[in-house]
């Protein structure tokens, strides 16, 4: 059989342009039958991990307030060391990762 390459070639939306109102109709039906909504919540809490009860564990963290060599980004509010200020703009202090 012999193949025409300088024809135009044809793709899927040249196709759906040809389909009769009936099958565009029938098409969005398997479509949408076809597709569930799943509820996300639903898998995690029925997801238990072996061995994972931290219902007596107690988290302890010792929280340092901020220290003289330290600043606060004004921009993402994280504590930096004064080594990561890059700009003072008024009273505001920008990091590396900001500016």
């Amino acid at each position: 059989m012999a193949t025409d390459y300088d024809a135009p070639r044809r793709n899927e939306t040249d196709e759906l342009g040809e389909d009769s109102l009936e099958e565009l109709k029938a098409r969005r039906a398997e479509a949408q039958s076809s597709s569930v909504d799943v509820d996300e919540t639903d898998f995690n809490e029925n997801l238990e991990l072996p061995g994972a009860d931290l219902s007596g564990e107690e988290l302890t963290v010792r929280v340092l307030p901020k220290q003289e060599d330290e600043f606060t980004c004004s921009r993402c509010f994280l504590v930096q060391h004064r080594s990561r200020l890059t700009s003072t703009k008024g009273n505001q202090h920008f990091c590396r990762d900001c500016a």
